[in-house]
């Protein structure tokens, strides 16, 4: 009412003043220019104090622990730390500091997210959350007004809906949390930090809603250690890749409304995809199931997700087709790289294709061995022979290399460095750090070196292998691991 009032007694001062002859012009001005002033102003307090709508709050949590596959031992973890919030009356006898922070950390695609939203339905918690970048401005403070207003948020939020207590939720935290000094443009990260810091001593076990912290990174070592004292970030769990039956078991949760085909084993996909994320295996049933829907099909086959594990990997099949004389040579280098697998490991093939898919012209995917996590160094050796076996195959057909090689090459050097870092060189225990780097030149090139040498004599005897198999992979694009080990059962029989 006072605003209408105001602006109509201006209104008629200003009609009074045109009236009376006076020039109005500079009066006009100023208004223009304060009142542009004020409305910048308050857009700005509306982008501020609407940063709470940027994580909405769920009406129902929809998701709880047991949506969640192949983390059983993080889940536990959790569990337990939870358990002190819902659990109230029980710590408060027995004089235990309620936690403040919980920090799960662990590889992109894991489930630290819906591990958070299940934490919320777990604990009856009303559910807010921002990601690290929410909180990164130019303007000072605004980042630590940020933190402020999405505790404030999420009180007033709980209170509203008569829950006693909140889960605050941070995704990417390494972006608001990083060391303090690092960020030497400005401290415009260091108040942001500092404001986190403060909210979170601030929490007592006797306020109205409790506030619990839970954060998720996949780089904890960028994190200051001020937040990851105990009393603030209280536990760690470490959500990591899944193993192979814990892959088999977020594969059922994500085909259980999906039509799947007598012939598909759930189990052997799992063996098949060591080193996927839950994200991947996700991807990998609607990728499964949409091949399915291109053909017509009602149902699922096993094909589609074999299709689909290297569409997951290697990407999209391409237009681009090499040459004829192209198409050889890469023909010839996946057929180098699998007569050394099969020689390291009998019956490792899974697919041979000159198929371009995503960076690559061709490729040749091997069945995973049940999960490994301990490598000794005859394994590292074999697999670097069969990283050097495709331009080795190359150099024995056509005499010589070419660059589409490169890639094998550079893992090749990795895995042998990982040997030196290992002790299991012939330098014994040594810090990479402070090995001069001639010494470590010479001993990575004779590890390779040892290796090109035994690969070499391994593909002349089977120079005639390659021309014959090059011609029907060329033909017929793709050869399964079986039809493969037939034609080298075959030659060497000859």
């Amino acid at each position: 009412m006072l605003k209408e009032i105001s602006l109509g007694l201006l209104a008629a001062f200003l009609v009074f003043g045109i009236l009376a002859g006076y020039d109005v012009t500079p009066l006009l001005f100023l208004l223009i220019f304060g009142g542009s002033l004020y409305y910048l102003a308050n857009a700005k307090g509306m982008v501020k104090s609407g940063f709470g709508s940027a994580a909405p709050v769920p009406k129902k949590q929809e998701i709880d622990f047991d949506d969640i596959g192949g983390q059983g031992s993080a889940i536990k973890e959790l569990k337990e730390a939870l358990d002190f919030i819902k659990n109230q009356k029980e710590i408060q006898n027995l004089g235990i500091r309620p936690l403040k922070g919980i920090l799960m950390t662990g590889p992109p695609g894991t489930g630290k997210t819906l591990m958070a939203r299940a934490a919320a339905s777990y604990t009856d918690a009303v559910f807010v959350s921002a990601s690290g970048s929410d909180f990164v401005e130019m303007y000072a403070g605004v980042g630590a007004q940020r933190v402020r207003k999405l505790f404030k948020t999420a009180r007033e939020t709980a209170t509203k809906q008569k829950k006693r207590t909140a889960i605050i939720f941070i995704d990417e935290i390494e972006v608001l949390a990083a060391k303090r000094g690092s960020n030497s443009s400005h401290m415009e990260y260091d108040q942001t930090l500092n404001a986190l810091l403060v909210e979170m001593d601030g929490l007592k076990v006797d306020d109205n809603v409790r506030l619990l912290i839970m954060a998720a990174t996949n780089r904890v070592d960028m994190m200051d250690p001020a937040l990851l004292r105990p009393g603030r970030f209280d536990r760690q769990v470490k959500v990591d890749l899944p193993d192979k039956l814990g892959r088999l078991e977020i594969l059922k949760l994500h085909t259980r409304n999906k039509p799947l085909a007598e012939d598909v084993d759930l189990s052997q996909i799992a063996k098949e995809t060591f080193g996927f994320s839950g994200a991947h295996l996700e991807s990998l049933a609607n990728e499964a199931a949409i091949l399915a829907m291109r053909e017509g099909l009602k149902q699922i086959y096993y094909r589609h997700f074999h299709e689909a594990i290297d569409k997951v990997i290697m990407g999209e099949k391409l237009d681009r087709r090499p040459n004829p004389e192209e198409l050889k040579r890469v023909a010839v280098h996946e057929i180098g790289h699998a007569i050394i697998s099969e020689l390291v490991r009998p019956g490792s093939v899974s697919t041979l294709t000159v198929t371009s898919r995503g960076g690559a012209l061709g490729y040749m995917r091997q069945n995973p061995e049940d999960d490994t996590y301990l490598y000794t160094k005859d394994y590292l050796e074999n697999q670097i022979a069969i990283m050097l076996a495709g331009a080795l195959a190359e150099e024995v057909v056509y005499h010589n290399r070419s660059t589409g090689a490169s890639n094998d090459y550079e893992k090749a050097l990795q895995t042998a460095e990982l040997i030196i870092k290992s002790g299991m060189s012939k330098l014994g225990v040594v810090s990479l750090e402070h090995l001069p780097g001639e010494m470590k030149h010479r001993v990575i090139s004779e590890i390779i070196q040892e290796q090109e040498q035994r690969v070499a004599e391994y593909m002349h005897k089977h120079q005639e292998f390659l021309t014959s198999t090059m011609t029907i992979l060329i033909e017929r694009e793709k050869i399964s691991g079986e039809e493969f080990r037939a034609y080298l059962s075959q030659q060497n029989a000859a």
